[in-house]
């Protein structure tokens, strides 16, 4: 069975009601990105980044998958579907996805305050403080803040070497080290870059079928054009 691996972004999840930091009304606005997406920014106000993440994760159940998630599940019975996701959500396992990597962390989860956490808890609702792990640390969002290290970013690296098709959905690529996973996809591999408004970065000009559609639109497309053999 064929590796289908998928680079996915704010974009897809953005289509079932998640707003994205980058649009004009995106969920950043009105907030200094380093005081709720830092460390910097937790030392200072844990309250303010507590909550900001609370109401994230009450909006996250609220929405639901789309087509674009439900279809790249729908794929596994054909491929070998891996997803990075540079998305926070939980929304491509609700829809059945079952191989998935989160590069920035997970919503739905928590871990003490430490450099480092020994546990990662499954968390659902709404993070206080004085909430505290087993070992007395408090307790913050399971996020990859700004200036953090991507943990999952080795294990990305290893699964884009060994893809037989590359998809981009969702992402403007300006956001790394996610957009740097394109430079480990061997050369002879198809990309596609599912997107309304792709991006025109050199790293994505060449050798790779633009398909200028939504998530929604754009992933049923390309099940079609990969089950008639392109």
């Amino acid at each position: 069975m064929k590796k289908l691996v998928v680079l996915s972004g704010a974009g897809i999840s953005a289509e079932s009601g998640i707003k994205t930091f980058r649009d004009a009304d995106g969920l950043w606005e009105g907030h200094d990105l380093m005081k709720v997406a830092s460390y910097e920014g937790w030392m200072e106000n844990k309250a303010l980044v507590l909550d900001f993440y609370n109401q994230r994760r009450r909006q996250l159940h609220t929405v639901v998958p789309n087509k674009g998630h439900i279809t790249l599940a729908e794929m596994e019975s054909v491929f070998d579907v891996h997803i990075i996701t540079q998305n926070v959500d939980d929304l491509h396992e609700r829809a059945g996805s079952s191989k998935v990597l989160h590069l920035h962390g997970e919503l739905l989860k928590a871990r003490g305050d430490s450099f480092s956490p020994t546990e990662i808890l499954d968390w659902k609702e709404d993070i206080i403080e004085g909430d505290c792990d087993a070992a007395g640390n408090q307790l913050r969002p399971h996020i990859v803040w700004f200036g953090e290290q991507v943990p999952a970013m080795e294990e990305a690296i290893a699964i884009a070497t060994q893809a037989d098709y590359f998809v981009i959905v969702g992402t403007s690529m300006q956001v790394y080290p996610a957009a740097g996973l394109l430079h480990y996809v061997a050369n002879h591999i198809p990309i596609f870059y599912i997107d309304p408004k792709p991006a025109t970065l050199y790293e994505i000009e060449n050798g790779v079928e633009i398909i200028a559609k939504t998530a929604t639109e754009g992933v049923p497309y390309l099940k079609e054009l990969l089950k008639n053999g392109i």
